[in-house]
């Protein structure tokens, strides 16, 4: 089983309430979201293993049960091409949970007119397999968001 903790800190508000049909409809996978905290910080590892995808805007780690844990740094911030969004590492790193990987600003995405809520996705997973989602509450980095079997 694999635990996925939060890449940073907000409140927990589930995929249906992302302003985005694909995440909202699970399209992309199971999981939930975070409204963060609107001041600069940094996203982190939410599982510990191998970062396969890195953009400014969103990665993915991929655990060594071959889990991939999608983090979405706010919606439509791809159109910002990188402005408020610092990467930290490379992809191919190998990473721990907690493990700094990109610094943003979510306050730059909002002025910008784009969402600063952030998808927490179980890539290629069903709904049954995860448990224990967060949908609701404060969370910080580390904290549980869901299990995935």
């Amino acid at each position: 089983m694999t635990t996925v903790t939060s890449p940073l800190a907000g409140r927990a508000i589930g995929l249906t309430a992302v302003p985005d049909p694909v995440f909202s409809g699970a399209m992309v996978g199971p999981g939930t979201a975070i409204d963060p905290v609107l001041e600069p910080s940094v996203a982190v590892a939410p599982v510990d293993g191998i970062v396969v995808s890195l953009h400014p805007h969103a990665f993915v780690v991929v655990d060594e049960e071959g889990h991939g844990v999608l983090t979405h740094l706010g919606i439509d911030t791809v159109q910002l091409n990188g402005d408020g969004f610092e990467v930290l590492i490379n992809k191919g790193d190998t990473v721990k949970r907690g493990d700094a990987i990109v610094r943003w600003d979510p306050a730059v995405a909002v002025a910008a007119g784009k969402s600063p809520i952030c998808p927490i996705v179980a890539l290629e997973a069903t709904a049954d397999s995860l448990s224990a989602v967060r949908e609701d509450g404060d969370v910080k980095p580390g904290d549980t968001l869901f299990s995935w079997t």
